[in-house]
């Protein structure tokens, strides 16, 4: 694929997802994606690896169930032959508590035959479970060196 090419799919990608565009997503993933999301499963569940589009676009439905999405703004998109990494500035509501969560996500993706096949997703997860639990995380202190 081209730069012009995979930068055509990961503009449309985060576009279909702002709007809520299930199904254009789902034109966008490959039957056999490899999807991760890095963080605590037991505070996000729907965080962690999934194998296929189907386990992909439940992870999709998971997340829009229990948050609501504010804004979506790419930030840095860099493009390389079939890879992309994307920083963004989001922030999401939790609807159980009407909680706003704003951070920074970094997404690497990789496209073949115009495909999604592989997802990884890091964001800076304690502040992001702080913001979603509503308090800080009082962590011992560290001993003297």
């Amino acid at each position: 694929m081209t730069d012009d090419e995979t930068r055509a799919l990961v503009m449309d990608m985060y576009r279909a997802y702002r709007e809520g565009d299930a199904r254009r997503i789902a034109d966008i993933l490959d039957d056999e994606i490899d999807w991760v999301i890095y963080g605590p499963v037991e505070v996000f569940p729907f965080e962690g690896s999934r194998k296929g589009k189907v386990a992909v676009l439940n992870v999709l439905a998971s997340i829009a169930k229990d948050y609501r999405l504010e804004r979506y703004q790419n930030e840095v998109v860099i493009v390389e032959d079939d890879r992309a990494a994307v920083l963004s500035d989001v922030t999401f509501v939790q609807r159980s508590s009407d909680r706003k969560l704003r951070f920074r996500l970094v997404n690497f993706l990789r496209f073949r035959n115009g495909r999604l096949v592989e997802f990884r997703e890091f964001a800076d997860t304690f502040d992001v479970v702080e913001q979603a639990l509503g308090q800080f995380i009082e962590l011992p202190q560290a001993p003297p060196a």
